[in-house]
């Protein structure tokens, strides 16, 4: 199975990271500061994992393939959840709707844990 997905989503998800920072930056106005530290909270966190998406199959090797896969697998699922998550709450100053973030951080947490597992 190729690793050309990490790369590609990696990028598109870089891409979209940069777009969620502008947003937060420019467009999003909360009503209260602690919203606007949650909305960038998770733009930090979805652009620095999209990088490290990007690099996982180098990380990995070619002989790991099942383990780049998992971890990126693993960091896909967290930065949906927990910057989703961030940004959901933010956009509608509602933390009710950011109970999938505690998720997405184990799951981000567990690809991080994945890549230190890896045997080159």
């Amino acid at each position: 199975m190729s690793l050309a997905w990490q790369r590609v989503l990696g990028g598109i998800s870089g891409c979209a990271a940069i777009g969620t920072s502008a947003y937060g930056a420019h467009g999003l106005k909360p009503s209260k500061e602690a919203y606007g530290k949650t909305y960038e909270s998770g733009s930090r966190f979805h652009l620095l994992h999209s990088i490290l998406l990007v690099a996982t199959p180098s990380i990995c090797g070619r002989k790991n393939v099942r383990m780049a896969n998992v971890s990126g697998a693993l960091l896909t699922v967290g930065m949906a959840l927990f910057s989703g998550s961030c940004y959901a709450v933010a956009i509608t100053e509602d933390r009710s709707v950011g109970k999938a973030a505690p998720v997405g951080g184990i799951a981000l947490m567990a690809g991080w844990l994945s890549l230190a597992l890896v045997r080159r």
